[in-house]
Protein backbone atom coordinates (compact mmCIF):
# COMPACT_ATOMS: atom_id res chain seq x y z
CA UNK A 1 0.00 0.00 0.00
CA UNK A 2 3.11 2.17 -0.23
CA UNK A 3 1.44 4.36 -3.15
CA UNK A 4 -2.03 4.72 -1.94
CA UNK A 5 -1.85 8.78 -1.29
CA UNK A 6 -5.71 9.12 -0.98
CA UNK A 7 -9.05 6.77 -0.26
CA UNK A 8 -12.46 7.05 -2.06
CA UNK A 9 -15.33 5.27 -0.76
CA UNK A 10 -18.76 3.91 -1.91
CA UNK A 11 -21.58 4.84 0.22
CA UNK A 12 -25.08 2.60 0.08
CA UNK A 13 -23.63 -0.72 1.55
CA UNK A 14 -20.10 0.25 2.20
CA UNK A 15 -19.57 2.77 4.75
CA UNK A 16 -23.39 2.86 5.65
CA UNK A 17 -26.38 0.16 6.36
CA UNK A 18 -28.45 0.05 3.01
CA UNK A 19 -30.64 -2.42 5.11
CA UNK A 20 -31.34 0.20 7.90
CA UNK A 21 -34.36 1.19 6.43
CA UNK A 22 -36.15 -1.60 7.45
CA UNK A 23 -37.07 0.27 10.86
CA UNK A 24 -39.18 2.74 9.19
CA UNK A 25 -40.10 0.07 6.35
CA UNK A 26 -41.33 -2.25 10.03
CA UNK A 27 -43.00 0.96 11.46
CA UNK A 28 -45.14 1.14 8.57
CA UNK A 29 -45.73 -2.53 7.74
CA UNK A 30 -45.16 -4.84 10.98
CA UNK A 31 -43.56 -7.99 9.76
CA UNK A 32 -42.57 -6.96 6.26
CA UNK A 33 -39.66 -4.85 7.27
CA UNK A 34 -36.61 -6.70 6.16
CA UNK A 35 -38.64 -7.91 3.23
CA UNK A 36 -39.56 -4.68 1.84
CA UNK A 37 -35.63 -3.36 2.45
CA UNK A 38 -34.19 -6.55 0.68
CA UNK A 39 -36.64 -6.11 -2.42
CA UNK A 40 -36.34 -2.44 -2.54
CA UNK A 41 -32.72 -2.55 -2.45
CA UNK A 42 -32.36 -4.71 -4.87
CA UNK A 43 -34.96 -3.23 -7.25
CA UNK A 44 -32.95 -0.04 -7.08
CA UNK A 45 -29.87 -1.47 -8.20
CA UNK A 46 -31.70 -2.97 -11.00
CA UNK A 47 -32.86 0.24 -12.13
CA UNK A 48 -29.99 2.03 -12.41
CA UNK A 49 -28.16 -0.55 -14.09
CA UNK A 50 -30.67 -0.67 -16.18
CA UNK A 51 -30.95 3.01 -17.06
CA UNK A 52 -27.99 3.04 -17.37
CA UNK A 53 -27.62 0.56 -20.44
CA UNK A 54 -31.09 2.58 -22.09
CA UNK A 55 -29.44 5.76 -21.60
CA UNK A 56 -32.21 7.15 -19.87
CA UNK A 57 -30.71 8.65 -16.34
CA UNK A 58 -32.98 9.67 -13.42
CA UNK A 59 -31.44 10.95 -10.62
CA UNK A 60 -31.01 8.48 -7.47
CA UNK A 61 -33.68 9.56 -5.64
CA UNK A 62 -36.36 9.23 -8.76
CA UNK A 63 -34.43 5.32 -8.87
CA UNK A 64 -34.96 4.95 -5.36
CA UNK A 65 -38.86 5.71 -5.21
CA UNK A 66 -39.67 3.62 -8.20
CA UNK A 67 -38.09 0.91 -6.71
CA UNK A 68 -40.24 1.13 -3.31
CA UNK A 69 -43.42 1.09 -5.40
CA UNK A 70 -42.45 -2.17 -7.26
CA UNK A 71 -41.43 -3.59 -3.95
CA UNK A 72 -44.69 -2.76 -2.24
CA UNK A 73 -46.30 -3.67 -5.19
CA UNK A 74 -44.41 -6.96 -5.50
CA UNK A 75 -45.44 -7.69 -1.66
CA UNK A 76 -48.64 -6.79 -2.04
CA UNK A 77 -48.37 -3.85 -0.16
CA UNK A 78 -50.63 -0.69 -0.27
CA UNK A 79 -48.33 2.55 -0.50
CA UNK A 80 -49.98 5.52 -0.61
CA UNK A 81 -47.68 9.14 -0.88
CA UNK A 82 -47.54 10.33 2.30
CA UNK A 83 -45.86 6.88 3.68
CA UNK A 84 -44.03 6.78 0.23
CA UNK A 85 -42.49 10.21 0.42
CA UNK A 86 -41.61 9.21 4.30
CA UNK A 87 -40.16 5.76 3.60
CA UNK A 88 -38.03 7.35 0.79
CA UNK A 89 -36.66 9.74 2.83
CA UNK A 90 -35.39 6.93 4.87
CA UNK A 91 -32.52 7.05 2.38
CA UNK A 92 -31.43 9.99 3.46
CA UNK A 93 -31.28 8.89 7.30
CA UNK A 94 -28.91 5.34 6.65
CA UNK A 95 -27.44 4.06 9.89
CA UNK A 96 -22.90 4.20 9.29
CA UNK A 97 -21.97 0.26 10.15
CA UNK A 98 -20.70 -0.03 13.41
CA UNK A 99 -16.90 0.04 11.78
CA UNK A 100 -17.57 3.11 9.93
CA UNK A 101 -17.17 6.02 12.24
CA UNK A 102 -13.61 4.44 13.92
CA UNK A 103 -12.33 3.74 10.38
CA UNK A 104 -12.78 7.28 9.39
CA UNK A 105 -11.24 8.75 11.95
CA UNK A 106 -7.92 6.51 11.92
CA UNK A 107 -7.75 7.68 8.56
CA UNK A 108 -8.60 11.07 8.45
CA UNK A 109 -5.93 11.44 11.59
CA UNK A 110 -3.79 9.95 10.06
CA UNK A 111 -3.89 12.52 6.95
CA UNK A 112 -5.50 10.82 4.22
CA UNK A 113 -7.66 12.86 1.68
CA UNK A 114 -10.93 10.90 1.66
CA UNK A 115 -13.85 11.11 -0.54
CA UNK A 116 -16.90 9.54 -1.11
CA UNK A 117 -18.22 8.45 -4.81
CA UNK A 118 -21.90 7.59 -5.17
CA UNK A 119 -24.71 7.04 -6.72
CA UNK A 120 -26.55 9.55 -5.18
CA UNK A 121 -27.28 12.73 -6.28
CA UNK A 122 -25.14 15.45 -4.32
CA UNK A 123 -28.39 16.52 -2.13
CA UNK A 124 -28.61 13.26 -1.23
CA UNK A 125 -25.16 12.21 -0.28
CA UNK A 126 -24.39 15.51 1.57
CA UNK A 127 -27.69 14.73 3.49
CA UNK A 128 -26.66 11.27 4.81
CA UNK A 129 -23.03 12.38 5.33
CA UNK A 130 -24.56 15.74 7.73
CA UNK A 131 -27.30 13.39 9.02
CA UNK A 132 -25.12 10.86 10.66
CA UNK A 133 -22.78 13.30 11.82
CA UNK A 134 -19.42 12.09 9.49
CA UNK A 135 -18.95 15.34 7.40
CA UNK A 136 -15.90 16.19 8.86
CA UNK A 137 -14.65 13.03 7.11
CA UNK A 138 -14.90 13.78 3.82
CA UNK A 139 -12.81 15.99 1.36
CA UNK A 140 -14.52 15.67 -1.32
CA UNK A 141 -18.46 14.15 -2.07
CA UNK A 142 -18.84 13.01 -5.74
CA UNK A 143 -21.53 11.98 -7.24
CA UNK A 144 -22.49 10.67 -10.69
CA UNK A 145 -25.23 13.52 -11.45
CA UNK A 146 -22.71 15.19 -13.47
CA UNK A 147 -21.92 12.29 -15.90
CA UNK A 148 -25.42 11.09 -15.87
CA UNK A 149 -24.78 7.51 -15.58
CA UNK A 150 -24.37 4.75 -12.94
CA UNK A 151 -22.05 2.43 -11.16
CA UNK A 152 -20.49 0.70 -12.74
CA UNK A 153 -19.66 2.96 -15.77
CA UNK A 154 -16.59 3.76 -16.27
CA UNK A 155 -17.23 7.43 -16.09
CA UNK A 156 -18.16 7.48 -12.61
CA UNK A 157 -14.70 6.27 -11.74
CA UNK A 158 -12.73 8.72 -14.17
CA UNK A 159 -14.81 11.34 -11.61
CA UNK A 160 -13.04 9.93 -8.73
CA UNK A 161 -9.58 10.13 -10.30
CA UNK A 162 -10.52 13.83 -11.62
CA UNK A 163 -12.08 15.00 -7.94
CA UNK A 164 -9.04 13.71 -6.18
CA UNK A 165 -6.52 15.47 -8.56
CA UNK A 166 -4.27 12.04 -7.77
CA UNK A 167 -3.51 9.37 -10.63
CA UNK A 168 -5.76 6.49 -10.31
CA UNK A 169 -3.19 3.77 -8.89
CA UNK A 170 -2.22 6.45 -6.06
CA UNK A 171 -6.60 6.03 -4.95
CA UNK A 172 -7.87 3.25 -2.96
CA UNK A 173 -11.02 2.36 -3.94
CA UNK A 174 -13.43 0.63 -0.92
CA UNK A 175 -16.52 -0.71 -1.36
CA UNK A 176 -18.13 -3.51 -0.10
CA UNK A 177 -20.34 -4.61 -3.15
CA UNK A 178 -18.30 -6.94 -5.51
CA UNK A 179 -19.82 -5.52 -8.33
CA UNK A 180 -18.42 -2.25 -7.94
CA UNK A 181 -15.13 -3.57 -6.72
CA UNK A 182 -14.80 -5.44 -9.92
CA UNK A 183 -15.74 -2.48 -11.84
CA UNK A 184 -13.01 0.05 -9.78
CA UNK A 185 -10.54 -2.35 -10.49
CA UNK A 186 -10.80 -2.65 -14.37
CA UNK A 187 -10.34 1.17 -13.97
CA UNK A 188 -7.48 0.63 -12.51
CA UNK A 189 -7.68 1.40 -8.86
CA UNK A 190 -6.28 -0.27 -5.85
CA UNK A 191 -9.05 -2.15 -4.49
CA UNK A 192 -10.32 -2.96 -1.20
CA UNK A 193 -13.18 -5.02 -0.64
CA UNK A 194 -14.46 -5.25 2.75
CA UNK A 195 -16.58 -8.76 2.73
CA UNK A 196 -18.29 -8.33 5.96
CA UNK A 197 -20.36 -11.74 5.44
CA UNK A 198 -17.57 -13.94 4.17
CA UNK A 199 -18.85 -13.99 0.55
CA UNK A 200 -17.67 -14.91 -2.63
CA UNK A 201 -16.38 -12.26 -4.77
CA UNK A 202 -17.82 -12.31 -8.46
CA UNK A 203 -16.07 -13.70 -11.39
CA UNK A 204 -15.83 -10.96 -13.71
CA UNK A 205 -11.99 -11.33 -14.56
CA UNK A 206 -10.92 -9.26 -11.64
CA UNK A 207 -9.83 -9.39 -8.16
CA UNK A 208 -9.76 -7.08 -5.23
CA UNK A 209 -6.13 -6.17 -4.51
CA UNK A 210 -7.00 -6.65 -0.54
CA UNK A 211 -9.53 -8.10 0.97
CA UNK A 212 -10.99 -6.77 4.80
CA UNK A 213 -13.48 -8.37 6.49
CA UNK A 214 -13.98 -4.66 7.94
CA UNK A 215 -13.33 -0.99 7.10
CA UNK A 216 -11.29 -0.64 10.60
CA UNK A 217 -9.34 -3.62 9.92
CA UNK A 218 -8.60 -2.02 6.51
CA UNK A 219 -7.76 1.18 8.20
CA UNK A 220 -5.73 -0.53 10.64
CA UNK A 221 -3.92 -1.66 8.36
CA UNK A 222 -3.24 1.04 5.44
CA UNK A 223 -1.79 3.68 8.69
CA UNK A 224 0.19 0.91 10.36
CA UNK A 225 1.70 0.27 6.63
CA UNK A 226 2.10 3.72 6.24
CA UNK A 227 3.43 4.16 9.51
CA UNK A 228 6.27 1.77 9.27
CA UNK A 229 7.49 3.05 5.83
CA UNK A 230 7.61 6.08 6.78
CA UNK A 231 10.02 4.87 10.17
CA UNK A 232 11.80 2.60 7.57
Amino acid sequence: MKNIQSIVFDLYGTLYDVQSVSTACEEAYPNMGDAIATLWRQKQLEYTWLRSLMDRYVNFENATEDALRYACGHLGLKLDETLHRRLSDAYLRLQPHPDTPGALRRLHDAGFPLGIISNGSTASISQVVENSGLGWAFDQLISVESVQVFKPHSKVYALAESRMGLPRENILFVSSNAWDATAAAHFGFPVCWVNRRNSVFDEMGTRPTYTAPSLQTMADMLVEQHDALRTA
